[in-house]
Order: structure tokens, then C-alpha cells, then sequence
């Protein structure tokens, strides 16, 4: 492809990134007639899709938006393997929300009365029937809700597949610049010595899609953390559940680290805007590995120096308060990039000001809504207009642009 011989390849679109939302963008655009490109720079996949715990929180709505949003990406992946023709590992499961043994049970339920799936309170003695390898001593009671669980790696090799059987291209390289052309419009990207033209690129790249947009002159309210996790091999000892804590620090962290004082941070490494959480939770996958979690940093500098093995051992301390059995299981440590946005909700469609530009990225939840709002987007940019891309644009950030 494209070696600078020749005639250069133009494209109806160009998606950055073939994680979970560029491999489903991809996908999708091509269903719609589109001439699509994927570029990725891993043969094998990492980061986020790599070392996700497949969750898919649809119960978890709290907007009419976010509500029939969920409703429909729990619709999908019921029937996504069938559609791309790919094992997703797609599983109904229980999501067990442990409460501290000193807190309020009924107080932290309150927290959660407005999701469209209020999660149930049970007693300390139903959460140990429901999951037997919990400490009892370690819980005043439990939260339950039903909750999907698919395998994220094998949900974007599925999309990546199908989307090349349907006549797309992906090409293994790193993006190293948007490409422009006169005044305010993006062309194409730079990978390299290669380059590659467009009518539209997509930039799904995650934590990476706001310093690669940042070198273009084109500033979003997208950020990230570094998210840590150990990961098992296959192990006999079984989970009834996938477990994690009621109490949450995650988005009061992320609220704080995107606040306007602080955001030119983020332009900057070696800042590091709120101190680290350690919210513990485990899931199991379906060949028997635990990814056992997580501490979230927020960190400006993409290659950090983070200390594992300190990391690892308050993580061990975290799960074996309320899963002893988990103690000793051999693990190894590992991070990733996790990207989200300054208001909890993706920043989706054209990015105002700039011709030719979009963002696919910055979910929070992002297994379950990423397969509608992949469909939606496509959709969308076929010329079927649609409210809820609209409400989801980057252009609310309200920022000002020195695209120049």
C-alpha cells in the first residue's frame, strides 16, 4: 500500500486506532458503502480492548439518552457474534457491588436508585450465597444487578474480520500526523514515510487521540488514566460473579481532573492533576483468567514511570480484604491507557471548525455503547440524521480553536 510509487489510494474514510470503537467504526462504515481504511499500530492488540473486563453496565443509564443507549447495545451484543460471525464470549452475568462493613448499606443504595436498573440491596448472607468466596466480615451487604460480559479482544478481532470481508483495508502502522490541506481541513494522515488521503479521518486512538489532535492545533476535552490491573493465567478456582466495590472514586477522580484550572496540564507532561484510587474488583474470563483491579492515575505523560510492584501489592491488599481466596494467585501486573471526557458521556461526530476531522472516543462505559453508537454514527455521516450523535458532539466542549 501506498509506498510513494504511483498514484496515492484515496478513501471515502480513514479510522485511527482498530480497538474496540475503531474496529466497530470501521465496520460499520463499510456496511453503509463507504470506502474505508483502518490503520493500527499493533498487530496484536493492546491497551484498554486488551485488558478490559468486558462488562457491559446496560442497567446503567441514568438519562433518556444514556438509557436507550444502553437498551440497544445490550440488544446487539445478544446477537453480535451471530452478526459478524465471530465468537464474542458474550455471557449474562451478576455484578456484585460489595459495601464496606463500615459503611450504610441503605444509604449507599440510595446512590444508585436512578439508574434505569436500580441495583438490588441484599444481606450479607445473600451476597456470600451469590458469590461463596466472599469474607463476610469484609461487607456490611451487597448491590445486584444484572450484568453482560463479553470478551472486549475477541468483540474487535470479530468486527475487525467482518469488516475486512466486507471489503475494507487495514494497514499496521503508526499515525504520526493528521494530514493537512488548504485552510481548515484534515486530508488524510501521515504514517511515517507513508501517507494516506481522505475525504475524513476518524481518530478512535483513545488516550493517544488528544495529543495526536493536539499536533494538529486542534485541542478536545479528552483525557485519560493510567489504569492498572493484575492478570492471571487460567486458574481452577471459579467466580460465581464479577465483583467490584459499591463506593466508586472513579468519576469524582475524573470530575477533578478535568476542572478548567486544570486542564492545560494535560498539554504537558510529568503533572499529575488528582492523586491515585484504588477502587478493587475482580471479573473472570471464560478460559479461567482474573483480571484483578484497579488503581486509576491520572498521569499527563502517556509513558510514565509507575512502580509495579508496589502497584500490585495494594492491589493484592485491596481484593483479599473481600476475597481471601485470591490472595496467592499468580499474576502479573500490568496498565493501560483508559480515555474519558470532561461530562462522563463520548465525544462523537465531526470536530467543529475543522473540515474532515471526527472523534470516536472518551467512553466511560464503553462496551455497551459502543456498538450502537458505531451504527448510529455511520448512519449518520450517510446523511440519516440522528439526536443523539448530535447531542454527543465534540463541539460541546465550548471550546476556542486556533486551528490556523
Amino acid at each position: 500500500m501506498n509506498k510513494g510509487k504511483g498514484r496515492m489510494a484515496h478513501y471515502d474514510w480513514i479510522v485511527v486506532g482498530g480497538g474496540i470503537t475503531g474496529s466497530a467504526l470501521s465496520y460499520e462504515l463499510v456496511q453503509q458503502g463507504f470506502s474505508v481504511l483502518l490503520i493500527e499500530q499493533h498487530s496484536t492488540l493492546q491497551g484498554g480492548t486488551r485488558f478490559g473486563y468486558g462488562g457491559l453496565a446496560y442497567w446503567s443509564g441514568t438519562t433518556e439518552l444514556t438509557r436507550q443507549l444502553c437498551a440497544e447495545g445490550i440488544e446487539r451484543h445478544r446477537s453480535l457474534s451471530q452478526e459478524l460471525d465471530s465468537d464474542t464470549q458474550f455471557r449474562d452475568g451478576v455484578l456484585l457491588l460489595t459495601i464496606r462493613s463500615d459503611s450504610n448499606p441503605q444509604t449507599i443504595a440510595r446512590t444508585y436508585a436512578q439508574f434505569a436498573i436500580p441495583p438490588r440491596l441484599v444481606s450479607v448472607q445473600d451476597a456470600c450465597e451469590l458469590e461463596p468466596l466472599i469474607a463476610p466480615q469484609a461487607i456490611a451487604g451487597a448491590l445486584v444487578v444484572p450484568h453482560g460480559r463479553v470478551n472486549p479482544e475477541a468483540v474487535a478481532n470479530a468486527y475487525a474480520r467482518a469488516f475486512l470481508r466486507a471489503g475494507g483495508t487495514r494497514h499496521i502502522a503508526q499515525v504520526t500526523e493528521l494530514r493537512r490541506g488548504d485552510g481548515l481541513q484534515i486530508t488524510g494522515v501521515v504514517c511515517g514515510s507513508e501517507t494516506f488521503a481522505s475525504a475524513n479521518v476518524a481518530v478512535c486512538a483513545g488516550a493517544l487521540s488528544r495529543s495526536l489532535l493536539k499536533a494538529a492545533r486542534i485541542p478536545v476535552r479528552l483525557y485519560f488514566t493510567h489504569a492498572e490491573l493484575i492478570e492471571t493465567p487460567p486458574i481452577d478456582l471459579r467466580l460465581q460473579a464479577l465483583v467490584m466495590p459499591a463506593e466508586t472514586q472513579r468519576f469524582e477522580m475524573e470530575a477533578a481532573a478535568t476542572a478548567a484550572e486544570v486542564d492545560p496540564l494535560w498539554d504537558e507532561p510529568g503533572h499529575e492533576p488528582t492523586a491515585p484510587i484504588l477502587d478493587a474488583g475482580v471479573v473472570q474470563l471464560v478460559n479461567g483468567q482474573l483480571r484483578i483491579g484497579q488503581i486509576s492515575r491520572t498521569l499527563t505523560d502517556p509513558t510514565a514511570t509507575i512502580d509495579a510492584a508496589e502497584s500490585e501489592a495494594a492491589m493484592r491488599r485491596g481484593i483479599t480484604d473481600v476475597l481471601p481466596a485470591l490472595e496467592t494467585v499468580p499474576g502479573t501486573w500490568h496498565r493501560c491507557l483508559v480515555a474519558f471526557s470532561h461530562d462522563r458521556l463520548p465525544l462523537i461526530g465531526a470536530i467543529p471548525g475543522v473540515k474532515g476531522v471526527h472523534l470516536f472516543s472518551g467512553f466511560s462505559n464503553p462496551l455497551v455503547l459502543v456498538p450502537p453508537l458505531a451504527s448510529r454514527f455511520a448512519a449518520h455521516a450517510a446523511g440519516q440524521r440522528d439526536e443523539a450523535i448530535e447531542q454527543l458532539s465534540p463541539g460541546r466542549w465550548q471550546m476556542t480553536h486556533n486551528a490556523t
